[in-house]
């Protein structure tokens, strides 16, 4: 016997998502929806690759390092494309289904394609700069089974 969502005829029941602060991320991990204020964003200068052809040069993808947070913490964000015009220093915002990319031993917040990053009400906290979980260096340790 197979129930109707099975089927196709109805949608799942969408659940609320749930919402973790700065200080609970951790290597390696994902799925995290986080309500953010920006501190700072500095755009990172395009590199153009050798042997590219150079029409490729006007669709370079726009990067910028924003320091973002709440009030257990900040970390560095990376913004791209449309992100970078969202995440303006002093705006609030939603970060859905986040990730949490290493980059030299030090953690990096993450939204791609499969996530989104939307403008909110400005947020009343203020971010605790002083826990920030891009300094903390990371060491890849391997465990024997």
């Amino acid at each position: 016997m197979s129930t109707p969502a099975a089927q196709g005829g109805e949608k799942p029941a969408l659940r609320k998502p749930i919402f973790i602060k700065v200080d609970g991320l951790k290597p390696g991990t994902n799925g995290h929806n986080l309500l953010v204020k920006v501190v700072s964003a500095n755009p990172v200068p395009g590199r153009v690759r050798p042997g590219a052809p150079t029409s490729s040069s006007a669709r370079m993808p726009r990067i910028a390092e924003c320091v973002v947070g709440d009030e257990t913490g900040s970390i560095i964000f990376t913004a791209r494309n449309e992100q970078v015009d969202l995440l303006k220093p002093g705006a609030t915002a939603i970060m859905r289904n986040a990730k949490i990319d290493m980059f030299k031993s030090s953690m990096r917040l993450a939204v791609d394609k499969w996530g989104r990053v939307e403008s909110a009400e400005p947020a009343s906290f203020t971010v605790n700069e002083e826990n920030n979980l891009s300094q903390v260096e990371y060491e890849l340790v391997n465990v024997a089974e």
